[in-house]
């Protein structure tokens, strides 16, 4: 990988982007109505609310073939985009600095970055489609998921809108565990037999996901005073809180599924 000089047109790129990649811009458009991804967040809430109502009187639905279509196309997305966000920030940082990363515009001018940026936004919204499989099923909905799903949605919104450019560390850290999340789920769906530790890797790379995010927002904050740096204290509150929110519930989680079920069997042992 490396720079690349278009023959066309003189401009240079990180990495050569494909031609789907150069598809016209949706920041325009994703930033003037990125206020709606707050009711269609409520939506989402409203919609768990009836869903799990109707499903009371209802039996649960197998669904594993949608099941695993939907985990596999969301797996594939996710390796795609991990591997083309990750090459080309990866190239920045070798040409320029983490804080070139953490302080310019890079996620906004680069074509690879700025295509991948905008249907991330997008695929927030499509992700939500991963609670109706849930109540659907009957499984259980615990709150760290319906939490995370609706305030993910609006945080990403909220951070492409505002250009915050820790979001795009953000982005490539969520692609990368959603790669192994939603790959683990649709071999699940397909009902292959997997270690049964796999789960609890998932549940790590996600609470150590949230710390590296908290590290990054950290790390920005050092340069926040320079004049060129793009972060403001408003932008770093926000991700700052809502990240320790997810590391938080996600370290909760961890503890009482993987943890405690331990101590209470050692502790019955004794």
């Amino acid at each position: 990988m490396g720079t690349v000089m278009n023959g066309s047109d003189k401009i240079e790129y990180l990495l050569q982007p494909y031609d789907f990649e150069m598809f016209s811009d949706l920041r325009p458009y994703l930033e003037k109505y990125w206020s709606t991804s707050i009711p269609i967040a409520l939506i989402y809430l409203l919609l768990i609310f009836v869903g799990q109502n109707y499903m009371k009187a209802q039996k649960g639905f197998n669904l594993q073939g949608p099941l695993f279509l939907w985990s596999f196309c969301l797996a594939i997305f996710s390796i795609i985009g991990a591997v083309r966000t990750c090459g080309t920030v990866g190239m920045l940082v070798h040409r320029k600095s983490l804080k070139h990363t953490l302080c310019f515009s890079n996620f906004i001018t680069d074509p690879v970055l700025g295509f991948w940026s905008s249907v991330f936004v997008l695929s927030k919204v499509i992700e939500l489609g991963d609670t109706a499989f849930i109540i659907l099923r009957k499984r259980p909905l615990i709150f760290l998921h319906w939490y995370h799903h609706s305030t993910v949605l609006v945080f990403a919104s909220f951070v492409y809108k505002t250009k915050m450019n820790t979001g795009g560390w953000f982005m490539i850290f969520n692609f990368g565990v959603h790669s192994f999340m939603y790959t683990y789920y649709a071999l699940k769906a397909a009902k292959v037999k997997l270690p049964r530790w796999i789960p609890r890797l998932i549940t790590t790379m996600q609470t150590l996901q949230m710390f590296i995010g908290i590290t990054v927002i950290t790390i920005s904050y050092i340069w926040i005073q320079e004049p060129e740096c793009l972060i403001t204290k408003d932008l770093f509150f926000w991700a700052f809180l809502i990240y320790i929110s997810y590391l938080i519930l996600f370290f909760k989680f961890s503890y009482q599924t993987y943890i405690m079920p331990k101590v209470k069997a050692k502790t019955k042992g004794e």
